[in-house]
This record gives C-alpha cells, structure tokens and sequence, in this order.
C-alpha cells in the first residue's frame, strides 16, 4: 500500500514542439499519482476537502533525465515516503514501455484546516489506514 502505480498516454497538447511532455506537466502527472494512491487506500481527496482539510504542495522536486514523448505509454509509480504527520511526502517515478526510468520527482504536502487556515495533523482515517505499514 506504500507504492501504488497507474498507467496513463501522454497526450498531444501536454508536449512542447519537440513533442516531448512540456516540464511544467510533470506536477499535474504527479498530482494524479498522489489523487491516485489515496484513492487506493480508500480516501477521495473531494471528500477529505469536503470535511475540511487541503493539501497544498510545499515542496516539489523534479529529475528531468531522459523525455517522454507524444504517445508515450507511461507507467507513474507514486510511494509513500513515511508516515504522515502534518505533511505528507511522496517519491514519484515514471517510465515508458521499455520500462526506461524517464523521470523522478518528490513532493511534500502539508494538511490544512481549511476553516482555520492552519497546518493540522493528518486525518485519523488516513494514519488508520497506514499504522500497520510503519
């Protein structure tokens, strides 16, 4: 459960002239793997905004080292880095059909009380979830 993965195409308007994925999508594909892996463990992050806490991203990190390109078939592997506390981090990695490591990246997170406008500590449904993990 620490390592979810999800395939997706890149698509024609995500590339530069080159038809290489343009480098400011690699935070949207991220954000897809990071929706993705709490959807995995049973967390939407509508219903999580909907009860009162956000997510903005605080840090984000990219390792640009070979392109994906127009067509691509990627796989984006999204790992949890540690047991969230009032910020959450993940490593991100993508590849293509060869399975040829493309890209890396890392994000932190911190949970927001959204009526406060404060950082708070992770959700109890979310640290439930992972207690047995750590």
């Amino acid at each position: 459960m620490l390592k979810h993965e999800i395939k997706f195409r890149v698509r024609y308007g995500e590339t530069d002239q080159m038809k290489y994925v343009y480098y400011g999508n690699y935070a949207q594909y991220f954000e897809m793997g990071r929706v993705e892996w709490l959807r995995n463990i049973g967390v939407s992050y509508k219903n999580m905004e909907e009860q009162g806490v956000m997510l903005p991203v605080i840090n984000l990190n990219v390792d640009y080292i070979q392109p994906a390109k127009y067509d691509d078939l990627l796989t984006l592997k999204t790992t949890l880095v540690k047991m969230p506390s009032v910020k959450i981090e993940f490593n991100f990695e993508i590849f293509n059909e060869k399975e040829e490591l493309l890209t890396k990246g890392y994000t932190a997170l911190v949970f927001i009380d959204i009526k406060r406008n404060r950082p708070t500590r992770a959700p109890e449904y979310i640290t439930e979830k992972l207690k047995d993990l750590f």
